[in-house]
């Protein structure tokens, strides 16, 4: 039988593949690293192979999910309940947002807890470097045990030779297999290794966390493929001059995936953050122009946030528009709304929007309140401060009704604010003490001021 090759191109720096030679490589950018690979086809008859065996679902009996309980409420709701046996778990996130700090606190909480070993595996710093930290932090080093390696082989074998409580791998792009030609945080790396983790997780029932950071196109290590390797995938969120950290899961094998935990850091590390709501509106300046309250959902909590837009005349000849933590995009767009449908003379403003406390949010439900803080701060006149909008605003300036309305009252009813602003939908009044006004369109919003 003859054998049948087909040639690829492969980048011997970050491993991507093509199907024709070209001097740079597309994916990561090098010159002259493209080089020729042939690979042999496999030819495999159906009539060959044999066939798989079937399982009736009927016939399993369903496990109860084991957990490892780390007390951080926060965390261990983003969980589903806490750290599942046997899981891998990947925690991604810019440099510098707190990975290593929050690791280190589930290490000394999980081995309080279980009385076991803990051992850190890092490829970047010392055991002095960590151990430097963990005395910032405050953190005991009772129980935790370091491995300085970075190769993937040793690892996996050490872990099954030590069966800690928790593994933790920092990071994962300093991790590499010897088996590849490849260097350490490329493409097949990344892969090869998290495989490996994997393996030794299940097999040996050992719950292992992988700390990947994030890239300036938003993918952890590089590779979207990572994220559908592992068992959950954790992202904390913030930015690095405002305290507060969100901790949103994108993917759980064994639990939800709409929640989202809320920390604020300090110098002993992340604390967790009870009442989002009260910390967020803390500081809010009531009577200042261009402050609005709103209800934005994160998971399955909603959380009070204050708006924040200045509008003043521009000094150029075009006007500009800036944010901070809301959509660019879509304050353009409301700004043009404002202009078109209620007649806004914002063609020659600047309008600028934040939402305090280095929040960040896409909601459209938030439309309506930056559309009245834009209009108070154009017209130099406080809102009420008790009063919290929330909306989907339209191009033809209708206000659209939104999902989880209840959940929002409920918040503002907690936080004592009295008075609302929101689409006409259906919904039993008498079950709140709010004063709730429903509109239907920017120009019913407008009557408020008068």
């Amino acid at each position: 039988m003859s054998q049948k090759f087909q040639t690829i191109y492969v980048c011997s720096k970050c491993e991507a593949q093509f199907p024709k030679w070209s001097g740079r490589c597309l994916e990561c950018g090098n010159w002259g690293t493209v080089e020729s690979r042939a690979l042999k086809a496999k030819d495999r008859k159906l009539e060959e192979l044999s066939t798989g065996e079937v399982i009736d679902l009927e016939k399993i009996k369903s496990k109860e999910t084991i957990r490892i309980r780390t007390e951080i409420g926060e965390l261990d709701q983003v969980l589903g309940g806490g750290i599942v046996k046997g899981s891998l778990v990947l925690l991604g996130g810019e440099p510098g947002i707190g990975k290593s700090t929050l690791i280190l606190q589930i290490a000394q909480k999980v081995a309080q807890i279980n009385g076991k070993p803990i051992l850190y595996i890092s490829g970047e710093e010392s055991a002095e470097q960590i151990k430097m930290r963990m005395d910032r932090l405050g953190i005991k080093s009772k129980k935790l045990q370091f491995l300085g390696e970075t190769d993937i082989e040793t690892i996996c074998v050490t872990i099954n030779k030590n069966n800690p409580k928790l593994a933790i791998i920092d990071s994962i792009q300093t991790v590499s297999s010897s088996e590849l030609p490849s260097e350490a945080g490329s493409v097949n790396q990344v892969r090869a290794c998290t495989v490996k983790l994997l393996e030794t997780a299940k097999k040996n029932n050992i719950s292992i966390f992988i700390i990947g950071h994030v890239t300036k196109e938003g993918l952890v290590a590089g590779p979207k493929t990572l994220e559908h390797l592992v068992d959950t995938v954790l992202y904390l969120e913030g930015d690095q001059h405002h305290f507060f950290r969100l901790l949103r899961c994108t993917k759980n094998r064994f639990g939800s995936t709409n929640e989202v935990g809320v920390f604020k850091m300090e110098e002993k590390g992340l604390i967790e953050v009870k009442n989002p709501s009260e910390t967020f509106l803390q500081e809010r300046n009531q009577r200042e122009a261009g402050s609005v309250v709103t209800a934005i959902i994160e998971g399955s909590r909603a959380f009070l946030v204050e708006v924040q837009a200045l509008v003043f005349r521009t000094s150029f000849g075009y006007p500009q528009r800036k944010s901070s933590g809301f959509d660019f995009n879509r304050l353009t767009l409301l700004v043009a709304v404002l202009a078109q449908r209620c007649k806004f003379p914002l063609g020659n403003q600047d309008v600028h929007l934040n939402l305090a406390g280095g929040i960040k949010a896409t909601e459209p439900a938030m439309d309506l309140a930056v559309c009245l803080a834009i209009i108070s701060a154009f017209k130099n006149r406080p809102l009420d401060p008790r009063l919290v909008a929330f909306g989907e605003v339209g191009l033809g300036g209708e206000i659209r009704s939104i999902s989880q309305i209840e959940k929002r009252l409920i918040e503002a009813e907690k936080m004592r604010f009295d008075k609302i602003i929101m689409p006409e939908m259906k919904l039993q009044d008498s079950k709140y003490k709010l004063k709730i006004i429903k509109i239907r369109s920017l120009m019913e919003a407008m009557k408020i001021f008068g």
